[in-house]
């Protein structure tokens, strides 16, 4: 994508104007949430990422976002054991609860959703 120390202007078309407006990217350094190594969010990649609309910067380094593209390619999930907050039956749900939410059992997530107003 870019090189280290790398510096990236787009130009920018206003509305109702000949002339665009400059836009400076420089590579930003940052840490991987997964193994907390540093890595660069180079200026290039801010482009493309302005170009798709992405708001999000990357939390992750290219070999750990590449590590967890294959995992999700091949179906390798992360699980968790509960106790359902309704029944009380422990179940295994795909993802890690957070903020003190409720988890619920598959039975009782599907009996809410249906009297749920949608």
């Amino acid at each position: 994508m870019g090189r280290p120390g790398g510096r990236l202007v787009l130009l920018c078309n206003e509305l109702n104007s000949k002339e665009g407006v400059g836009l400076e990217l420089q590579d930003k350094s940052t840490v991987c949430k997964d193994c907390g190594e540093h890595f660069l969010f180079t200026a290039g990649e801010q482009g493309f990422y302005l170009e798709k609309g992405l708001l999000n910067e990357p939390q992750r380094c290219p070999d750990c976002r590449e590590r967890r593209r294959g995992e999700r390619a091949a179906g390798i999930r992360e699980t968790s054991r509960v106790v359902c907050a309704d029944c009380g039956e422990e179940t295994t749900v795909p993802f890690v609860p957070r903020l003190n939410r409720p988890v619920y059992c598959n039975a009782c997530f599907e009996k809410a959703r249906s009297v749920a107003p949608v």
